[in-house]
């Protein structure tokens, strides 16, 4: 298996020889001369290959300092002749294997990618397992999508608010899901409260509870989400849009874990770990007045963004798997394919409204299909009109949308199978007639 592996040692000609022998073996190398110049890096290797002793830190400093970081994270350390007890010793804090200079570049390569796969397969059984107490799938693999998750899984750690932004639909709510059950907090409760859904002079209530006859119609007393998540995790959705004067009080609650239901005479104890989300940018909303600047620093301990889907082009593709199967299985559609052509117009288009205006797309194309093979022409059905490809307007943009995406898969089929036609055409699963009338109709040889 390949992946990125960190190279850390005090020697040039020792990082060149082992850069050489891993990028022949198909990884891609980074190259660090001691630990301090190593440990910015660590977030983006799939392993690290390091001398045991170096001059200023030695690599048990880093392998600690990696373990912390993410134990999944595995640490090959090189040494010297002699020194096998204290390699030995290392495995015991978590180093994954050791390799004695001289070594054999085989046996360098060999352990390496062992290393990679035991990365990916940690990885795997520990998504598996959150996915299971998430109750639902992370869906990509993209680097962007893996850094917010390596992320949220780092400080899900720690016990500090986090405040997640984002654009609208771009799966804010699945991140404040994995972040409390990568949590100590995970056998807690997980509550959420959606700041935009309740009137303002009903919040507070909400929030903190209520005595019986507090105020007209509270017929009897009412836990607030504050109580209802202690012990465990407080989502506040679109917490910019929290009135002015109810966010003292938040930051009552969040500062010193104390609430006052409404009509309560008396404070109560809470611990809560507070997760909030918005789409605004609450730093310019502060410098404004608009909302409290202290409240926002408390809330942002941690912000962490969730990059919109055009930032993450690459994870459509798997995307689009997933809600193929999730809503042909709830539709009883049987087996339903989405063709090359519509996968690739679907992943250039801009999707304003994110992850969720695309599960929204393959919802609508599913269920006005009777299922089997969906190609582009299912596009047409996405604006919630069914133009004809002569009408005017828009219906002429779509034409030659499509025709644009079927012209550069032809072109990319041709390409990949060196201008075999019968292979171009399995590729594509098409016939070779069909194949051959698409390159006439496109000009293409």
């Amino acid at each position: 298996m390949r992946g990125t592996v960190l190279v850390v040692d005090d020697e040039p000609a020792v990082r060149f020889t082992i850069q050489q022998a891993l990028e022949s073996a198909g990884h891609a190398v980074l190259l660090a001369g001691d630990p301090d110049e190593a440990a910015p890096q660590l977030a983006a290797c799939d392993a690290v290959l390091t001398d045991l002793v170096m001059p200023r830190r030695d690599g048990l400093s880093l392998l600690a300092e990696a373990r912390a970081a993410d134990p999944d994270l595995p640490v090959v350390l090189l040494t010297a002749r002699g020194t096998e007890r204290d390699a030995v010793a290392a495995m015991k804090l978590g180093a994954y294997d050791y390799l004695t200079k001289p070594f054999a570049l085989d046996e360098l390569r060999a352990v390496m990618a062992r290393a990679v796969e035991a990365r990916a397969l940690r990885r795997s059984a520990r998504q598996l397992a959150l996915e299971r107490s998430m109750g639902r799938p992370l869906v990509g693999d993209g680097a962007a999508f893996r850094r917010l998750i390596d992320d949220a899984r780092r400080v899900a750690r720690r016990q500090v608010t986090v405040l997640l932004r984002g654009e609208t639909g771009t799966g804010k709510e699945l991140v404040a899901s994995l972040i409390h059950a990568e949590s100590p907090r995970r056998d807690g409760p997980c509550v959420r409260f959606n700041c935009a859904a309740i009137p303002a002079e009903l919040a507070e209530a909400e929030l903190f509870g209520h005595t019986r006859g507090a105020f007209t119609g509270a017929v009897a007393a009412r836990r607030g989400y504050f109580a209802q998540a202690d012990g465990g995790t407080l989502v506040l959705d679109e917490v910019g849009e929290l009135p002015l004067s109810l966010q003292p009080k938040i930051l009552r609650a969040l500062q010193e874990g104390e609430i006052q239901p409404v009509g309560a005479g008396r404070v109560e104890k809470v611990d809560v770990r507070v997760v909030a989300s918005t789409h605004r940018d609450l730093r310019a909303a502060a410098g404004e007045g608009t909302f409290r600047e202290d409240l926002y620093y408390r809330l942002a301990v941690v912000e962490l963004t969730v990059p919109p889907l055009r930032e993450r082009r690459e994870d459509i593709p798997a995307l689009l798997d997933h809600f193929r199967r999730r809503y042909a299985a709830r539709f009883d559609l049987g087996d339903v394919r989405f063709t090359d052509a519509l996968v690739a117009a679907l992943a250039a288009r801009p999707w304003p409204g994110n992850v969720r205006e695309l599960e929204n797309a393959v919802a609508r194309m599913l269920a006005l299909s009777d299922g089997g093979a969906l190609g582009v022409e299912c596009l047409a059905r996405l604006s919630g009109e069914a133009p004809t490809l002569d009408a005017p307007g828009g219906a002429q943009g779509l034409r030659e949308e499509v025709a644009g995406f079927e012209r550069a898969l032809l072109q990319r089929a041709l390409a990949a199978s060196e201008g075999n036609q019968s292979e171009a055409a399995r590729r594509l699963g098409v016939s070779r007639m069909t194949l051959l009338d698409k390159l006439k109709r496109h000009g293409l040889r």
